[in-house]
Formats: structure tokens, sequence, C-alpha cells
């Protein structure tokens, strides 16, 4: 299939700019793969698709505050850095702005965020294939521990703003985030309130988290003329003992598993296509990109938000859309086109969709 094929005109007053004012206020989407039927409600009423027994699955990583800012060292130039993975303690792997004043054996002094300088800086030592620098961080044991007075919650360039809003470091988190890693957030998941959560277990819904760590790769759009040429990014994942069971006990049982985000859905099928399609307890990584046609092994059903154009995410909801099958990308623009003539808002900050 062509890149091209998953594109599609969104108007720019759709792009969410700020959440909902309340995590369970959004919107949802109802799509019926069965015959492409399409529902409206309110995000509560996701409760209603639910069954005892079934299986809800939300991943569960913390997103960190990567994004620093400091000066060269030498010139006064301003850098922008975007820490994307760490390698070891004050070793890091980031994306640079301006990325071509950030030769290696640059000095970058640090900045807290109101600007004021800190004892702490970072040195360019190596620069990869994509153009990413690795940072050896100095004046600090671990600069980790320091991200949340230096750092900014990283929302996604399509967030337009001068600044960031007191409530984006509480409202760009899932109220269940545990684990730190992520620098974008699992975005499915921030429509989720605890009383939400305590409804669902209610009704007899076993909920169970996989932690992936969500990379910068996850909303870049894909750049090859087909999908095949596409080299996916990669991404940390673990999956504990309770989640393995949980889910390969309700497959076996017939009942079913629910994906809350593509990342979920990622790990749950990357686990499956390794293991004869069950789960096993793991910690590792994963490049896996869905597509169609994609058989699912193990989601049964799929919640998550509306996407960007020619991203992997929109590829991904294609393919769930009709396993096995081609004609999802057709499916879904049809739903995506319904979304936008009753004005859902999309991306990070927007609403949500369910697809049964």
């Amino acid at each position: 299939m062509r890149t091209a094929d998953f594109d599609f005109v969104l108007p720019p007053e759709l792009i969410a700019q700020q959440p909902a004012p309340k995590r369970d206020q959004s919107r949802l989407l109802v799509l019926h793969r069965a015959d492409g039927k399409v529902e409206h409600r309110k995000f509560p009423g996701f409760l209603e698709f639910l069954r005892a027994g079934d299986v809800l699955v939300l991943n569960n990583s913390r997103v960190i505050p990567a994004r620093l800012r400091g000066v060269n060292a030498k010139s006064g130039g301003k850098f922008e850095i975007l820490l994307l993975e760490e390698n070891a303690p004050n070793d890091w792997w980031a994306m640079l702005r301006p990325g071509k004043n950030a030769r290696i054996g640059t000095q970058i002094n640090l900045h807290d965020t109101t600007g004021l300088p800190v004892k702490m800086n970072a040195t360019v030592t190596e620069v990869n294939d994509e153009g990413h620098r690795r940072l050896k961080f100095s004046g600090t044991p671990d600069i980790s521990r320091e991200l949340d007075s230096l750092g900014e919650i990283p929302l996604p360039p399509y967030i337009e703003r001068e600044r960031q809003l007191p409530a984006d470091k509480e409202r760009y988190q899932t109220v269940f985030a545990q684990p730190a890693g992520s620098v974008a957030a699992p975005t499915a998941g921030l429509h989720f309130t605890p009383e939400l959560l305590d409804q669902i277990r209610a009704r007899g819904v076993k909920i169970c988290y996989v932690t992936l760590h969500v990379g910068l790769g996850t909303f870049a759009p894909v750049k090859a003329e087909t999908l095949a040429e596409h080299k996916m990014h990669e991404e940390r994942f673990e999956v504990g003992e309770e989640t393995v069971c949980a889910v390969n006990e309700a497959k076996s049982a017939g009942r079913r598993v629910i994906a809350v985000g593509t990342t979920s859905v990622r790990v749950l099928e990357s686990l499956a296509a390794r293991n004869a399609g069950k789960l096993n307890v793991h910690n590792g990584k994963t490049r896996i990109f869905i597509f169609p046609p994609f058989q699912f092994q193990i989601v049964d059903a799929l919640l998550t938000n509306f996407h960007l154009p020619c991203s992997t995410l929109m590829m991904l909801v294609s393919a769930f859309a009709a396993p096995g099958e081609m004609r999802g990308r057709e499916m879904v623009l049809s739903a995506y086109a319904e979304a936008i003539r009753e004005r859902y808002r999309f991306f990070s900050y927007g609403d949500a969709m369910l697809i049964l």
C-alpha cells in the first residue's frame, strides 16, 4: 500500500490545543466493524460496551519532563533539547534544535524552567544516522533526578502555544501512570478517571497494565512512498505476570481483550507474534509495524484517539478495522469523515474512538 492512501484533510480548528475540562468529558465515536455502523456517545458511554469477563489493557508509562533548554558554552546560542532514550545514568540520546550547531564536542550549559542557568551541562559525544545527538551530562549524579526542576512536558508540535499551561503537567499524564520513560503520552488513556476505572471493575472487567515507553517516532508521519519501505521506530516495553495470566486465560476462555491505545496493541501483538499467539513475561524492545492486512491474535476491541494523516497509528487503526483484509482503510477514513462533520477534536488532547 502507498503512504498517500492514508492521507485526509483535517480542518485546523479540530486539532485540539487544550484538553477537555474534565478527563471523562470527551466524546466517543463507536465504529462497529461488522457493518461499518457508527454511533456517538460521551466518553462514559464506553461502559455500555463492556462485558463481565472482559480484560482491559492500558499502557501505564509515565511521561517525563523531557524538554530541556540551554546555551552553547562558547557562543551563547540557544538550544532546545528533547530527551529520547536513556542509555545509562547521565547518558542519553536526544534531539537538539538547532541540530546543525550541535557538533560533536559542543558543550551546552543548562537552564531551569525559568530561564536561569544551573550548574549542569551536556556534551555532544556522538551523532547517529537519524541526526540525534548522544549527550553526556555532568554536574549531577543523574540528570533524570533533576528533570522535574529543569524540564518541561514535551507536548506535541501541533499544540501551538507560546508557553505550556500549568494544567499541562497534570493533564498530559494518565491517572494510572507509573514507570517513567515516555516522551509522549499514551493518549487514549487520558480520558480515564479513577472513578471511571472503579466503575469498569464493578462491571466484572479485569484491568491490566503493560508498559511501553512512547518515543517520538510514534507520531512521526511515514515519509517512505510505500509502507513496505518504512523503517519502524523502536520502543522499550515490559509485560508482567499478572497481565500475562489474565490475557492468556481470557483468550483461552473466549473472552475479549480490549486494548486502550495503539501502544498497548503493539505490545500485545508483538508478544503474540513471538510466542505462538500467547503472552509471556517479557522486558525488551519492539519495532512491530502494523498495517493492512494484519491478522490480530490478541486484541478484540480497541479504544484510541483520532490520529495524524499518514501516521503509523492511522495505519494500525486501519488494519484493526478489518483484520486480515485491505478494506479497513476505507472504513476508517469514512469514520474520520463522520468525525470531522460532527466536529470531533483530533490528536493527543482530542476525543476518542472505540472499534468493536
